[in-house]
């Protein structure tokens, strides 16, 4: 199930952009005016989509991507802005990232969107995004849980039966990479799926980090249809099932993709 928007990078940052600012927008603006005062990070920027939406409405937006290929697409991308030094982006990764030495200022929002669950230790990253932000500032997750159909992503496997398989990346360890060795898969993706393997977050254990390292949850939305199925499968998104998408555990099945602004709590 690789979709071709995936391989055009243009096509994929210009559906980014609009839909972020169709949902991750709104989604935030219930509890942060989006102005052009904010500094705003995005952590796992990729190309620079979603950033794109923050600059439109004249934000200050600083990209922080692993991925040389795609900082530079994003430095291309971007190009209007980071001319006028309004963006930046920085191939880095971010735990190499001194907040005080590096910028000027410290930031109003960081967005995470689809992200946190490719993260290992996720205890740590949200306790250390603390020094990134201002008083109340407020960080924005998007991310599918890990026992949702396809929390694997295994969608993006090579074989036709294996991506569009769901449920299976829950079989123990050695069982998953058993199928995925025997299932016409390179070696390369069955790493990079088993690692997502071992960073998969649930609904509960998110909110549970967000507790323990002193964030209160402002807002959030369950999808039952995630709204980038919109642009994959010409879906219409639809927010959780009643009653079935609020039972602890079980609406970690039937949801694709969690919403949540959280804000930084004083210590």
């Amino acid at each position: 199930m690789a979709f071709d928007f995936h391989k055009d990078k243009e096509v994929y940052f210009n559906i980014q952009t609009d839909n972020a600012n169709k949902y991750v927008l709104p989604f935030i603006e219930q509890s942060l005016p989006i102005t052009s005062s904010l500094r705003v990070l995005e952590v796992g920027c990729g190309e620079g989509g979603v950033l794109k939406a923050f600059l439109e409405k004249g934000c200050f937006g600083v990209g922080v991507e692993l991925s040389l290929p795609r900082v530079e697409l994003a430095n291309v991308f971007l190009k209007e802005y980071i001319d006028q030094g309004k963006a930046q982006i920085i191939g880095k990764n971010v735990y190499d990232i001194d907040v005080d030495k590096d910028f000027e200022d410290k930031f109003d929002l960081i967005v995470l969107k689809d992200v946190i669950e490719h993260i290992p230790d996720q205890e740590k990253i949200i306790q250390y995004f603390r020094s990134f932000l201002k008083e109340h500032g407020k960080i924005f997750f998007g991310f599918p849980p890990w026992q949702m159909p396809f929390g694997g992503h295994q969608q993006i496997v090579e074989s036709k039966l294996l991506s569009k398989l769901p449920y299976y990346h829950l079989l123990p360890s050695p069982i998953y990479k058993f199928i995925l060795d025997r299932g016409n898969v390179s070696k390369g993706l069955v790493r990079e799926l088993m690692d997502i393997k071992s960073t998969g977050i649930s609904l509960e254990r998110f909110e549970r980090i967000c507790k323990e390292q002193n964030y209160s949850v402002l807002e959030k939305t369950h999808f039952f249809i995630n709204p980038i199925y919109e642009y994959k499968f010409g879906l219409k998104p639809k927010k959780k099932i009643p009653i079935l998408g609020d039972i602890p555990w079980l609406r970690n099945f039937v949801t694709t993709c969690g919403f949540y602004l959280v804000e930084k709590n004083k210590i």
